[in-house]
């Protein structure tokens, strides 16, 4: 019997809307075990996906490595090597190793992504901004910063095309600061520097969805930023935003 995916999803999604990762990350290992037992292989995948980004929010180097290799092993054994169900699995887990400071191996699975998301997505579809963003963060740890540059450019483009996408595009914009920085240092990269920041900002207030939990997320991840450039008054604002969605008022 195949595992309910949307049931496991929706209460997985309201976990992690409280917070709960606990609740989380127990309620996947159960539905794992159970997709194991029962041979779905295609909720099997999906939940090693869920399971990969859980514990690299979490810190969880050597269990979010565990899931992401599971999941790359789930592609092959599937034998859907070269569709986008596949080449997620390759973002995610491309994800994972650069998170945990392993740049390098996530660099080819990024590039194997692209490929198929490139070939088989509209130009307007947001899993490319994503696809992007992500993998313009590795190309700045190894400092090819040309072309993280250009990817967080394109990924922009993409965002631009699609209706409520603000609050991604100022973490598109926060990404190209910290990009000047990466390459420029501090001081050489500040007017960069400072005009992204001022186009993140922008993109937030002109969000009209500003009650959500995703507006939430993005506050609370672009909050420090805010804050380690300087921007303290603005960075408690998103803080009393998210904090304000976060408690439901």
């Amino acid at each position: 019997m195949a595992i309910d995916s949307k049931r496991l999803l929706n209460k997985l999604d309201n976990f992690l809307r409280q917070n709960d990762y606990d609740s989380a990350k127990s309620h996947l290992l159960y539905w794992l075990n159970e997709a194991n037992e029962t041979g779905d292989e295609k909720a099997v995948l999906l939940i090693n996906n869920e399971l990969m980004g859980l514990c690299r929010k979490l810190g969880q180097k050597d269990e979010a490595i565990f899931y992401a290799e599971s999941a790359l092993n789930g592609v092959r054994k599937m034998g859907i090597e070269d569709n986008v169900g596949a080449a997620t699995t390759y973002l995610n887990s491309a994800t994972v190793f650069k998170a945990f400071g392993m740049a390098s191996e996530s660099i080819g699975l990024f590039e194997r992504a692209q490929e198929i998301y490139e070939k088989n997505l509209k130009s307007d579809d947001d899993r490319l901004a994503g696809l992007y963003n992500n993998m313009a963060l590795a190309l700045v740890d190894l400092k090819r910063f040309d072309e993280a540059k250009a990817l967080y450019e394109r990924a922009i483009s993409v965002l631009e095309m699609v209706q409520g996408k603000e609050p991604e595009q100022a973490i598109t914009y926060l990404n190209l600061a910290s990009c000047a920085e990466a390459e420029l240092g501090l001081e050489n990269a500040q007017r960069t520097i400072e005009a992204n920041i001022e186009k993140a900002m922008e993109k937030l207030e002109a969000s009209e969805d500003k009650v959500s939990g995703n507006y939430a997320f993005v506050c609370e991840k672009c909050a420090t930023v805010f804050g380690y450039y300087g921007y303290f008054y603005y960075e408690n604002i998103l803080k009393e935003r998210y904090k304000r969605i976060y408690e439901g008022n």
